[in-house]
């Protein structure tokens, strides 16, 4: 992924969307599920979607995510994670987070 990120609010939609140049040059178009915060970091997850705007597999991406708190108009920061015991801990965090969700709606 390049530094090229790009945040958007769909018009008349919550949903938010993050366009990814991959490093290959293609262009992804992203979902953003949620930002969560584990290990004292937040995290970015994803799911990156189709030309027709949809994820058949329900694949998700995790990046590491971070602001500029002295400029809210800045683009968001994104970075790979590369330690499996990092990706892990945020993949458990996820996990949590589908869990409350479907407790919420449960309730």
């Amino acid at each position: 992924m390049s530094d090229e990120t790009k945040i958007l609010e769909e018009e008349g939609s919550e949903e938010m969307t993050v366009t990814l140049e991959l490093d290959d040059g293609t262009n992804v178009d992203c979902a953003v599920i949620t930002i969560l915060e584990a290990g004292g970091k937040d995290y970015i997850v994803l799911l990156p979607l189709d030309e027709n705007g949809e994820n058949e597999d329900g694949e998700v991406w995790f990046y590491g995510y971070s602001e500029n708190p002295d400029d809210p108009n800045e683009e968001p920061e994104l970075s790979y994670i590369e330690d499996d015991a990092e990706y892990e801990m945020v993949a458990e965090k996820f996990d949590e987070y589908l869990d409350d969700c479907e407790f919420d709606e449960i309730l």
